[in-house]
């Protein structure tokens, strides 16, 4: 049923019935997003995630029955982009799905922030000439930040800019990406030089020392 609705939507879906296979169809097929569920038969969701995620850095989406707060931060923390949970609307995952496939588009040219570089053309990132290991949504997180470096931006608005939520979402999908990204650009994460938290706000991008 997914797979018509996908297809009917212009997009070309390869199905994987067990976990234990999706490595297999994962190189074969080399999809540019994954849609995955956590009650995958044979090898747990969770675990194909961490799989994919050490391999590429191709947008993974959850789905999921559980809606609970350890259980999806658990799956963020392996390596997913976004989660939808179960049931949902067609509509609403495809918005998801036309999301994470949207490559970033704030920025034409390269972007100097202090001794940070991101070139969108060849979405890279560097910092002090040192390439930064960044997946697509951690690079579009870091360019929305880094592009209003003066605005401070609530987890709302980020999840509209960056997911492309056109309604509530989930603010802890924001705080798990930023630990991410945090733990990639800052030499210490514990005292961030490149994005601080505003309390009880969002967060900001950090002007560089001149």
């Amino acid at each position: 049923m997914l797979t018509i609705v996908l297809e009917g939507e212009g997009l070309t879906a390869a199905v994987c019935r067990s976990g234990d296979r999706v490595m297999a169809a994962f190189t074969q097929f080399k999809p540019d997003v994954v849609l995955l569920d956590l009650m995958l038969p044979g090898l747990d969701g969770m675990s194909v995630c961490r799989q994919i995620r050490e391999k590429s850095a191709v947008p993974i989406i959850m789905l999921t029955a559980k809606s609970d707060t350890p259980d999806v931060v658990a799956g963020l923390e392996a390596g997913a982009d976004d989660y939808i949970t179960k049931p949902f609307k067609n509509t609403e995952l495809v918005a998801r799905i036309r999301a994470r496939l949207r490559r970033s588009e704030q920025l034409a040219e390269p972007l100097v922030f202090g001794d940070i570089v991101l070139d969108p053309a060849g979405h890279t990132v560097t910092r002090k000439g040192e390439p930064l290991e960044l997946t697509p949504l951690e690079f579009d997180l870091l360019a929305c930040l880094l592009g209003n470096p003066s605005q401070v931006f609530t987890r709302e608005t980020l999840l509209q800019k960056v997911w492309g939520y056109h309604h509530p979402g989930d603010t802890k999908l924001v705080n798990v990406h930023m630990t991410r990204l945090r733990s990639k650009i800052e030499d210490d994460a514990e005292n961030p030089e490149v994005i601080r938290t505003v309390r009880g706000v969002g967060y900001q991008a950090i002007s560089p020392t001149p």
